[in-house]
């Protein structure tokens, strides 16, 4: 049965086409959505499609363009805490809320992108928010005598637990959000609190003979 085609304003319309095209992608994928299902779900023709859009890769940049905004946006303001552990419970209720509020944008994101697609993606996030969270912890390792030039790599460290423990929830609902962040934070805070100034490894470093 044909799809009744309703009329909007080319806002609306394009507005319309892009969350059709999110659930689309966040259910099967970039590659295994086509335009004739985008445009089949919205009750329009494809010509509407590709002059909102220009194409399937277009729509696609779009509705990662959005979803990054989203996140980046409900991340922005958890930084003015100042303090390191407030910083650390508010991103992480950020990021779960982005998630419970968004769940196919997130899904597109995790995704992975159309081959020769850069920036925008889910990695440029993360790179963005540990940039961020950077230059705290530069702050917090001078103040305890640790290396500054550790601080990058700790900071990608917390930041990526938060989204894969993110992603892990997406599937995995058996804990309310405010309790996963709760452990994500209570892990992170209590990890760092403990941290060597100079840790050493453990294991012996494996040489051509243990081969």
């Amino acid at each position: 049965m044909a799809v009744k085609r309703v009329r909007m304003t080319a806002q609306e319309r394009r507005e319309q086409l892009v969350g059709v095209a999110c659930s689309l992608f966040a259910e099967r994928g970039f590659e295994a959505t086509s335009i004739e299902e985008i445009a089949e779900r919205a009750g329009v023709s494809k010509p509407v499609v590709y002059q909102h859009f220009g194409g399937k890769e277009g729509l696609y940049a779009v509705v990662v363009d959005r979803e990054v905004r989203r996140l980046t946006e409900s991340l922005a303001s958890t930084f003015d805490a100042g303090n390191p552990r407030l910083v650390a419970e508010e991103a992480a209720e950020a990021f779960l809320c982005y998630i419970e509020d968004y769940e196919e944008g997130f899904r597109v994101l995790i995704r992975d992108a159309p081959i020769g697609m850069t920036g925008g993606s889910f990695a440029s996030v993360i790179s963005d928010v540990a940039s961020r969270a950077e230059q705290l912890l530069t702050s917090e390792f001078s103040e305890r005598g640790f290396d500054e030039k550790a601080a990058p790599m700790y900071a990608l460290m917390l930041v990526g637990a938060v989204a894969l423990v993110g992603e892990w929830w997406l599937e995995h609902r058996t804990l309310p959000r405010e309790q996963v962040a709760a452990h994500v934070v209570n892990l992170l805070w209590n990890g760092l609190h403990g941290l060597e100034p100079s840790p050493s490894p453990h294991v012996r470093t494996r040489g051509r003979d243990d081969r």
